[in-house]
């Protein structure tokens, strides 16, 4: 298991001094690749090798969020590495040990030269751990959406959106979830969160949001201009 200690900064809070959303999710990414950092199969090893971790698949429980300057502890851990995807687990703690948020997750290797999945090498066999799965129910296979639902403001995908490979960063996709909800007027409060990524958004594609009102929350779909789809955001609020 890989840790890193920090503190809520006031620039990660939303309007209530709480911890947002977006910027838990940036912490477990964080947490990701501080642990890769320390194995020595991080960001210019993968460069080297024309690889790229790519993320397919969130499933997070907030218990709740801390609040400005509150200390806490993310940890995370991968319980599964086996053909071409690995599994791994995350949380974050307060500095009394109280479980704020717990996370799955389902990563790809990516070949950046040939642009497809590679299986995954013995190399990066250093992030298996001992430690069992995270207590959360099973990822489904696929979120399925339904149902009536209303068109948001699209979204050109810019600069600021991308991360190192290239494409849409992960968390971004859930930002622009939420602006969805905002400019509809429907709550963004959610006490689970699943996102299944699809595709690769680039600089310039246009991402349009259709939002899905469910009895407890609502589906987000981020589809390009021909109506495919980049990811799927499924919240379930309080």
């Amino acid at each position: 298991m890989y840790y890193f200690d920090d503190r809520v900064r006031y620039s990660e809070c939303d309007e209530n001094e709480d911890l947002s959303l977006v910027a838990m999710m940036n912490y477990l990414q964080d947490c990701s690749t501080f642990h890769s950092e320390s194995l020595g199969v991080g960001l210019d090893y993968l460069n080297d090798h024309h690889m790229g971790w790519v993320l397919t698949e969130w499933e997070i429980k907030i218990d709740r969020l801390p609040h400005f300057c509150d200390t806490i502890r993310t940890k995370t851990w991968s319980y599964g590495i086996h053909g071409f995807q690995a599994l791994r687990c995350f949380a974050m703690d307060a500095e009394d040990g109280e479980r704020l948020v717990t996370a799955d997750s389902r990563w790809v290797l990516f070949d950046l030269q040939e642009r497809r999945m590679m299986r995954i090498p013995e190399s990066q066999m250093v992030y298996l751990s001992d430690e069992p799965r995270c207590d959360l129910p099973a990822m489904p296979r696929r979120l399925a959406v339904e149902g009536p639902f209303e068109d948001a403001s699209p979204v050109t995908v810019s600069e600021q959106h991308l991360d190192t490979n290239r494409h849409v960063n992960n968390a971004q996709y859930v930002l622009m979830a939420m602006d969805a909800l905002s400019k509809l007027g429907l709550a963004a409060n959610p006490r689970t969160l699943a996102v299944q990524y699809r595709s690769m958004a680039l600089l310039g594609d246009v991402i349009r949001p259709r939002v899905h009102p469910r009895e407890y929350g609502s589906d987000i779909e981020l589809l390009s201009q021909d109506g495919t789809a980049y990811a799927v955001v499924r919240m379930e609020n309080r």
